[in-house]
């Protein structure tokens, strides 16, 4: 099969978990190995996360640029035969027709779906305007959608993870998003169920939801008619945390029980990884 009939299958299943009669867990790996464990604990997609790949780099979050974040995701598609969406953070362009560009990039790398955020970048006005935002949406769409893949975009309103909870705007960004073109719209940094359940009766696209502490959990978000739950970096820094709490336990010379969970990920990977 030519390898864009294979992508074009992948997003055309991938749209249509998000229609399925469950919320669709959309685990981040963080690189080829993560990717394939996930793939062999039976998820049904992939999504990148900027954070969690930023680590295996040494660098905090937003220190990624286009083509590595472009390298990373195609390395990912080839992990597994699963659906693999990007993390694309702004389109690394103010511009819509350098995030345009960027979705062009994201369907050459074999991607079923990618991601546009309205953040800025800049702390100082970290959010577009309504009207730039949707357009970059739009310049998006036209390029997601316009060839015989149609990678499902998603549209992010990122209000929430930058001290603006406007619960009025970010509906109404992602109503405009989802007129663009969007075919997914996410919130990230919600966490009240009223507020969450609110938007997901005022879109007419399935919404994502992002795994927060002390916010609902997956039942919950479900109940309220959430259709996808992702944990963006979570799962790349849990396994940092790991790696502290078994260093600083052979570093205090007292005991070693990080080898029970080590013999237990050995067996997993010898598992995912035979194949």
């Amino acid at each position: 099969m030519a390898a864009v009939d294979l992508q074009a299958q992948r997003a055309v299943r991938f749209l249509a978990l998000h229609h399925g009669s469950t919320a669709l867990l959309l685990p981040n790996p963080w690189d080829t190995g993560s990717a394939r464990l996930l793939a062999w604990l039976g998820f049904e997609a992939l999504a990148t996360t900027s954070s969690g790949y930023a680590a295996t780099l040494g660098r905090l979050d937003g220190s990624v640029d286009r083509d590595e974040a472009i390298a990373h995701a195609k390395a990912l598609v080839g992990a597994t035969q699963l659906p693999v969406s990007a993390d694309l953070e702004n389109g690394y362009s103010d511009d819509p027709a350098g995030v345009a560009e960027t979705v062009r990039l994201a369907l050459q790398a074999g991607l079923a779906g990618c991601s546009i955020e309205d953040y800025s970048g800049r702390e100082n006005d970290p959010i577009y305007a309504a009207e730039l935002a949707t357009e970059r949406i739009k310049a998006s769409a036209e390029v997601a959608h316009a060839g015989p893949v149609h990678l499902v975009l998603t549209g992010r309103a990122e209000n929430y993870l930058h001290g603006r909870p406007d619960l009025a705007d970010t509906i109404s960004r992602l109503q405009r998003y989802g007129e663009a073109g969007a075919d997914v719209l996410y919130a990230p940094g919600m966490t009240d169920l009223d507020q969450i359940a609110e938007l997901v009766q005022s879109v007419d696209r399935p919404v994502n939801v992002l795994l927060r502490p002390g916010g609902p959990t997956v039942a919950q978000l479900t109940a309220v008619g959430v259709r996808r739950i992702s944990v963006g970096g979570a799962f790349a820094f849990a396994a940092l945390g790991a790696l502290v709490e078994a260093a600083r336990e052979l570093q205090a010379g007292e005991s070693a029980t990080f080898l029970a969970r080590a013999r237990e990920g050995g067996t997993a990977a010898q598992a995912a990884f035979e194949g």
